[in-house]
């Protein structure tokens, strides 16, 4: 074998030990890229385990919207107090009646519900005229945005209890109830508020808001508060100005929150599901967004007299987020039982 045999024999060995070397290495790179997807699916698997369940986005597949039959049993004081509920509306045609027969349906005694429509074209008219001997007043008459109309329609009540309800949100079953006797027997709170169940348009529940046990100073930097199950006492209301600001369109329940927290009132969150949020594509929270951020963070920066940052927002709720998945897991378990329970009707 000549010198240049040889030469080219051992370059050819040469090459194929460098083509083993390079299999080698990409197996290893392989390897190391599946060890660290594993990781990465674990991390994104464990972050949604931590991550609150507090959005609108459907939790599981929609279901019918159920209640414990328990919440059928709820008594209210004697004599039972005045409770004053308002619902502001706009051409909200296919929800208004599902609205208005979630209160009237309550059984509750001595309840005035005012509809303040702000001149509707849909059938939305049509529909509350249907119900107009119940109700204690309709008025159907251009205003000034949400809180102008809430305002107007508070205005000609006289309920020691209030409350607000949107037109495509509900109560569920015994709340009025609940809630007048819990303020019967604990007269120094002055506001309360519960879990909520998010419903699409359909009706059918589709995900739930449980909350943790009130704290003031969550209150300060984001509103967790579930609008519809809120309720406040009218000497509380009279206190902080008797009004919604009618500057706001988004957040007039946040700015009400934070008045009351500002002034000394005492807040408690309810154990139990007051309300039914609904979800949709017209909703104005939906199709709104940077508006209503920007009314939150004019409300924090006015409560705090400085900006807050997104990244302290999130340090600073840490732990509250840390509470309410713990408490909606432990929700989610619970519903998981054979409990009895009752299909709200439609």
């Amino acid at each position: 074998m000549t010198d240049l045999e040889r030469a080219v024999r051992d370059q050819a060995k040469e090459l194929e030990r460098q083509k083993d070397r390079i299999e080698q290495l990409q197996e290893s790179v392989q390897l190391l890229l599946d060890f660290a997807g594993q990781i990465n699916a674990e991390r994104e698997r464990s972050f949604s385990l931590l991550k609150p369940a507090l959005g609108l986005n459907p939790q599981h597949v929609p279901r019918p919207l159920r209640v414990p039959r328990r919440y059928l049993a709820a008594v209210p004081p004697t004599p039972a107090p005045l409770i004053s509920i308002v619902t502001p509306t706009l051409n909200q045609g296919p929800f208004i009646e599902r609205t208005v027969r979630s209160v009237l349906g309550q059984g509750y005694p001595n309840v005035e519900y005012v509809v303040q429509d702000g001149g509707s074209t849909d059938g939305t008219l049509d529909v509350l005229d249907r119900y107009s001997e119940r109700l204690t007043r309709v008025v159907s008459e251009p205003d000034a945005g949400q809180a102008d109309a809430i305002n107007r329609g508070f205005a000609v009540t006289g309920g020691e209890i209030m409350a607000y309800l949107n037109s495509d949100d509900l109560l569920l079953p015994g709340a009025l109830a609940f809630v007048a006797r819990f303020f019967a027997t604990h007269p120094k709170v002055d506001a309360v508020y519960g879990h909520r169940i998010l419903i699409d348009q359909d009706d059918q529940d589709i995900g739930m808001w449980f909350l943790p046990p009130h704290r003031n100073w969550v209150v300060t930097i984001q509103d967790f508060v579930p609008q519809e199950t809120l309720f406040w006492r009218r000497r509380a209301w009279a206190k902080v100005g008797g009004r919604l600001d009618p500057r706001l369109s988004y957040a007039m329940d946040w700015d009400l929150l934070l008045s009351l927290v500002s002034s000394g009132h005492t807040l408690v969150r309810l154990p139990r599901f007051l309300g039914a949020f609904r979800v949709h594509p017209d909703q104005k929270t939906v199709t709104s967004t940077k508006a209503a951020l920007a009314e939150a963070a004019e409300l924090r920066e006015r409560y705090h007299g400085r900006q807050v940052s997104p990244g302290e927002m999130e340090r600073r709720l840490r732990p509250f987020f840390a509470r309410q998945k713990l408490a909606h897991l432990q929700q989610t378990a619970v519903d998981r039982l054979p409990l009895s329970r009752i299909e709200v009707p439609a």
